[in-house]
Parts: structure tokens; sequence; C-alpha cells
């Protein structure tokens, strides 16, 4: 059984190229937006906007600038999560979401339904529909590359190596050692993800950090779809007990209005005289 393999995100040294966007798409033949014809955003160098089911890779641009010379840029290319706990594989009805022999979580294009739970379920906002084939799509960690022995695209084109592709184990060593550094260094740094005691089990793509999570877009705080089953359930149960005592009143009002009706056995007048 292969080990987990995954992606490990050093922010610190993307440099916002886009060549690992340009290499997920063209690896995986995704079609372009609006037939190639975009409007830019004006939100910073962000034209790809979020990740959806076209575009499986998004380099994000957060600027932090308090005058013209006085601010950074943070840089994040953003992915699928590949979570050890998976949202999307847990509601999928047609099991067209699965998870593969190196713990990572693949969409099955000729068995979706395009039902859309998917894509709902995602703490990240990383599914959508391909509009060409209409199902689910999202990034595969180039299962067919992995299958064959090839490192993703989206890594192998990344020139300062921010994305690192290897087995998980190694990866959360090599981002300890990371992080140990920045800091030495007087750099804030975390990470997210990484943990195996975390939300969802941990992620099989996580990142180094240089400031919040939700600064970067992600969730402070991922959670699966069946944290409300408990709370659905104790609405269900007292929804069928309060269901419950009605059905019991309504029937002892029909049976109080049986008794007291004529030739119903009500008490009549007393005894006749003699």
């Amino acid at each position: 059984m292969p080990e987990a393999m995954g992606f490990f995100t050093d922010t610190t040294v993307c440099i916002g190229c886009k060549a690992c966007e340009v290499a997920c798409k063209e690896w995986n033949q995704l079609p372009a937006e609006n037939g190639g014809v975009g409007t830019l955003s004006g939100d910073s160098y962000d034209n790809t906007r979020r990740l959806d089911g076209i575009h499986w890779r998004h380099v994000r641009f957060i600027e932090q600038f308090k005058g013209p010379y006085d601010g950074r840029w943070l840089m994040m290319s953003d992915v699928c999560k590949h979570c050890v706990q998976a949202g999307c594989l847990e509601v999928c009805p047609t099991g067209a979401i699965i998870r593969t022999e190196f713990d990572t979580v693949v969409i099955q294009s000729d068995v979706c339904n395009g039902c859309r739970a998917c894509i709902a379920a995602c703490p990240f906002g990383v599914i959508d529909i391909n509009p060409v084939s209409g199902t689910a799509q999202k990034c595969t960690l180039c299962y067919d590359r992995l299958k064959v022995g090839l490192e993703p695209a989206c890594s192998k084109a990344c020139p300062t190596d921010s994305i690192q592709f290897g087995p998980i184990t190694e990866l959360r060593q090599r981002a300890q050692k990371r992080v140990e550094q920045l800091r030495a260094q007087g750099t804030k740094a975390d990470l997210y993800g990484a943990d195996p005691k975390g939300p969802l089990g941990g992620l099989n793509s996580f990142y180094l950090l240089v400031d919040k999570p939700e600064v970067y877009g992600l969730p402070a705080k991922p959670q699966l779809p069946t944290r409300n089953l408990s709370k659905s359930a104790g609405f269900s149960v007292a929804s069928a007990a309060v269901l419950g005592v009605l059905a019991l009143v309504g029937l002892r009002k029909h049976w109080m209005d049986d008794m007291g009706g004529p030739g119903g056995g009500g008490g009549g007048g007393g005894g006749g005289q003699n």
C-alpha cells in the first residue's frame, strides 16, 4: 500500500508567477473561462478569483499596505486540501468521490450526477461544476501521474519550490523545520492543516502561513457536515415528541366528544316516579 502523498505549500517563497495554474490547466485540459475572453477583476493581479470546476489551482494575491512603500504582499497557491476526513466524500450519494491508494480524494466524472451536494459540503469552497462536462470537478492531485510515478504538474512547474510534493510524514517534518527557521529570523510563521489531530484529521495539502488563515481566505476551524447531526437529531426527537402529545390530545378530545354526543351513554335524568 503506497504511503499518503500530498502538498506542503510554503507561502513565503511564492512569487505569484502562476506557473502552477497554467501547468494544471494544460495537463488536465481544463477549458478557458468564457472562451478565453475574460475581464480584469480589479483585485490586485488576481484574475482567476477563486477555485472552481475549471480552475483547480488559484494563486491568491493579498496586498497589505499602509502607504505607497509601507507594506507587503502575501501570495498563496490554493488547491483542494484532500482532507483526511473529507466532507465531500461524506455526502456524495453516488459514490463518485473516492479515496485513492495515495490517500487523496478524487471525483469520478463518469459516476457524478451533478447533484452539487459536495459543493455545499466542502468547507474550503474548492469544488464546482465544470460547465463542459456538467459534473463536479476539482484537483485530483494528478492521480493519473501518480499512478505512473510522476510528480503532479503544478509542483513540477513551481520555480521556487513553494509547492512541495512528497510523502505527508516527510513533508510535515520539512515544514516544521522551515517554521523554526523563520521564527528564528523573527518572522511569525504557523502551519495550517499539518496537525493530524486537528480539524478534519489534518490536510494532505497543508500550508505555511505568516498571517491568520482568514487573511488567505481559509476558515480558522473547518468542519464536516456531520457536525450538525446531533443537533438535527435532537430537533427531530423534540418535534416527534410534540407531535405525539398533540396527537394524544386530539384523540382524547374526539373520544370525549363521542361520549357526550346523542346516544353516547351519557348520564340521563333520574329514575321514574311511583
